[in-house]
């Protein structure tokens, strides 16, 4: 059912036939470890992953039935190799930091993404994922495909057209929004996943969770790529089950938005 793919369609032999690059270190991390593929579906490689490898070696299903014997992720991968992926900010101050979204160009790389913040509720019951808008809405899509679950999208206020209901926020700008999601999906005790790409101050990230839980839902775990240690983002771990791919000894680049990996764009931290 699986085939083994040779190091050089792996990682970065991966990246480079999409155009894209890893930083040597990655480069060679990613060289060493041959992955498992699934089978060629309509030629297409895109299915949901299946089985996450404990630290032991031991393999544990997911309780989602869709993801039985599809897809096997060797526990002898670097946890977030995908990060060197992220592309630094060359436009300046008024646009974000970083750009996570550069790793959902690498298929492997969102696979593993996934992979990664799914593992902590391998065993845990999800019946809807929520996505946040709107680089959540990528992110809380992929993952509700891969659990073959329904997806909704939490919205900027002014773009549902049906009933809403709304909870005003401060954002990571400081500015003050409104969040909105419509309110015919929801039913008490329903368990969703929350997802978005980043959790900076925990502002959207928690009037997210009010949305849900004013309507009887129970938040079945927050997933983002990073959760900073922000007063809000540490609120938020303590209160609820989260994933991150973050390993703990890179936080403190995460925190400061400087990554040691931009300097294989060409710059150095601080200068993105």
């Amino acid at each position: 059912m699986f085939k083994q793919l040779p190091a050089a369609q792996s990682g970065a032999g991966a990246a480079a036939d999409q155009g894209l690059s890893l930083p040597a270190e990655e480069e060679i991390l990613a060289g060493k470890q041959g992955r498992l593929a699934p089978p060629l579906l309509s030629s297409v490689l895109w299915p949901p992953l299946s089985i996450v490898f404990s630290a032991a070696g031991s393999s544990r299903a997911l309780r989602c039935p869709v993801l039985m014997d599809l897809w096997r992720v060797p526990t002898s991968r670097e946890t977030g190799w995908y990060l060197a992926l992220i592309a630094p900010n060359v436009k300046g101050p008024s646009y974000p930091w970083l750009d996570p979204s550069r790793l959902y160009c690498h298929w492997q790389g969102l696979q593993d993404c996934i992979a990664d913040l799914l593992q902590p509720f391998c065993e845990d019951p999800i019946d809807l994922v929520a996505g946040i808008d709107a680089m959540g809405f990528i992110l809380g899509a992929a993952i509700a495909n891969t659990l073959q679950k329904g997806f909704l999208a939490i919205r900027k206020a002014g773009h549902l057209c049906v009933e809403t209901c709304t909870q005003p926020y401060t954002d990571y700008t400081a500015r003050q929004k409104l969040l909105e999601m419509r309110m015919d999906t929801i039913q008490p005790g329903l368990r969703v996943l929350l997802v978005d790409q980043w959790i900076e101050t925990g502002g959207t990230m928690r009037a997210a969770i009010q949305l849900v839980e004013q309507q009887g839902g129970v938040i079945a775990g927050i997933a983002a790529i990073c959760i900073e240690d922000s007063d809000g983002g540490k609120w938020i771990q303590e209160h609820y089950k989260c994933s991150q791919c973050v390993p703990q000894h890179l936080m403190p680049q995460f925190n400061r938005h400087q990554l040691e990996s931009f300097q294989a764009f060409g710059a150095t931290p601080g200068q993105a």
